[in-house]
C-alpha cells in the first residue's frame, strides 16, 4: 500500500471502482487515491478549464456563501484573507469585496502570483480546494504559515461518507479529486497542529489558530 498523504503512515485498501482504487490511512483516516492515478497538470487544469463558476450565477454564489457568511461573523473588521485555489472565476473575493472584506487571490493554473504566499492574513478560505492537492502535509506546513496568530482556516469539502456509501458516492468520480477528509481526519489535524476545530455544518469547517504561537 502507498504512504498516506498527510501523515505518511501506511495506508490499507478502502475501495475500488472501474477508474482507480481508494485507500484510507488507519491513523488520520484520510481516504486517498495512490499516486500513480494523479493527471498530470495539463489534464488537470484541461478539467478546470470546464468549469463555470461565475460571479453571475447566483446559485454559486449561494454554496460559496456557506462558507463566506459564517467566516464574516467570524473576523474583525479590517480583517484581509486570502482565496487559496480561487479559481478563474476568484468569485468568492469578489462577494467578499461587496460585503467591505478584501481577500487576495491565489491559483495555481489562474491566479499565480506566488507573492501573495508570502504575506500572512487574518484568514485563508479553501473552498472545493483541499481534495485536490497531493501532498496534503505540506498544504497543512503551507497554511499555518499563510496565517496570523488567531486567525482562521476555512475548509469547504464533501466529507467522507461510510463504505458502503463511498462506493457509490458522486464526489470521486471527479478525476482531480484524490484526496478526501472527514471529520475525524479533521478532528486529527487539529490535535496535531494545535488548532481549534469548528464544525460550520456537514461540508464546512472552520480551524481557529492559538492568538500566540504554540
Amino acid at each position: 500500500m502507498s504512504s498516506c498523504p498527510l501523515c505518511h503512515h501506511e495506508t490499507v485498501a478502502f475501495s475500488q471502482d472501474k477508474s482507480r482504487p481508494y485507500v484510507r490511512c488507519p491513523q488520520c483516516f484520510l481516504v486517498s487515491v495512490p499516486a500513480a492515478f494523479y493527471l498530470d497538470q495539463i489534464a488537470e487544469k484541461a478539467h478546470y478549464d470546464c468549469h463555470n463558476n461565475d460571479v453571475a450565477d447566483l446559485g454559486y454564489q449561494q454554496f460559496l456563501s456557506r462558507t463566506l457568511t459564517p467566516l464574516i461573523a467570524r473576523i474583525k473588521p479590517g480583517a484581509i484573507g486570502l482565496d487559496f485555489g480561487c479559481g478563474e472565476g476568484a468569485v468568492l473575493s469578489q462577494m467578499a469585496v461587496a460585503q467591505g472584506i478584501k481577500v487576495v487571490n491565489y491559483d495555481l493554473f489562474y491566479h499565480p502570483d506566488t507573492q501573495v504566499l508570502s504575506q500572512q492574513y487574518d484568514f485563508v478560505c479553501l473552498t472545493e480546494v483541499i481534495e485536490h492537492i497531493a501532498n496534503a502535509q505540506a498544504l497543512m506546513t503551507q497554511l499555518s504559515t499563510l496565517l496570523l496568530p488567531g486567525g482562521i482556516l476555512a475548509v469547504m469539502t464533501k466529507q467522507v461518507p461510510s463504505l458502503d456509501k463511498f462506493n457509490n458516492w458522486y464526489y470521486k468520480i471527479d478525476p482531480t479529486h484524490i484526496n478526501f477528509y472527514s471529520i475525524e481526519t479533521f478532528q486529527w489535524l487539529a490535535l496535531q497542529q494545535g488548532w481549534q476545530l469548528e464544525i460550520i455544518d456537514s461540508d464546512v469547517v472552520f480551524f481557529h489558530l492559538p492568538k500566540s504561537p504554540v
